[in-house]
């Protein structure tokens, strides 16, 4: 009896499949979390959906005509239904009431200690962003500089064949797959990362052995 229950507890429950052990395992995420990682199909299809849509437009036509037309759209959605709404209850007799009236009563104004949050927390990334920057182009690591500037020159590549927005909309599609599928092939996915990560350190090193001014940078961030 005692094995039967450690085995159930191994599986996570009675049917010995494991699946609620691996549901059990996952992590708590926020609601942006949830949305990328697809834990809800509907919701997450249902935003990437139209968000794809939305850049996809912005691609082809003004920010003014995009914001318009979806805006309009919007407004024509609520508006029907609004009058459906109204025109349902007229004819059952009933008083349901304001169709959005939840969402009409929801609180959307920002307090004073949120926006205090958000510009301590925006404040803190620009000053490291200036900072770094900074370290980059005044040359203080060597090795450093030079693989900032590799990643510049690979960036002009980039330039010539996509666009800002045609960037936007790869990074879009990226944000809701890659983290899916990194988190079903995670361990082989850890192995080759580790292996790459392994093989820049080894050049980087090297590198950094063959250039006296990229050692002495490396001895004095170490004192």
């Amino acid at each position: 009896m005692v094995k039967r229950q450690n085995s159930r507890y191994a599986n996570g429950n009675g049917n010995g499949n494991g699946n609620s052990y691996y549901r059990q395992e996952l992590p708590p995420r926020g609601p942006v979390e949830s949305l990328i990682y697809w834990r809800d199909v509907k919701k997450s299809g249902a935003v990437f959906g139209a968000g794809l849509t939305i850049l996809i437009a912005m691609s082809l036509f003004s920010l003014i005509s995009v914001f318009s037309y979806v805006s309009l759209l919007a407004l024509f959605g609520t508006v029907s239904f609004r009058i459906y709404k109204n025109v349902l209850q007229a004819v059952q007799k009933t008083s349901e009431g304001h169709p959005f009236k939840e969402y009409l009563d929801t609180d959307l104004t920002l307090s004073q200690e949120k926006v205090q949050q958000l510009s301590t927390v925006a404040v803190a990334h620009v000053n490291a962003l200036l900072t770094e920057l900074r370290r980059l182009f005044l040359v203080e690591d060597l090795v450093d500089s030079i693989k900032f500037g590799v990643v510049l020159y690979c960036l002009t590549y980039v330039g010539a064949i996509f666009n800002g927005m045609t960037c936007v909309i790869i990074a879009f599609v990226a944000l809701f797959t890659l983290p899916k599928v990194y988190e079903n092939n995670k361990q082989s996915i850890d192995a080759y990362l580790e292996l790459v990560r392994s093989k820049i350190l080894e050049v980087s090193d090297k590198i950094k052995a063959a250039v006296p001014i990229g050692k002495k940078a490396e001895t004095e961030k170490d004192k």
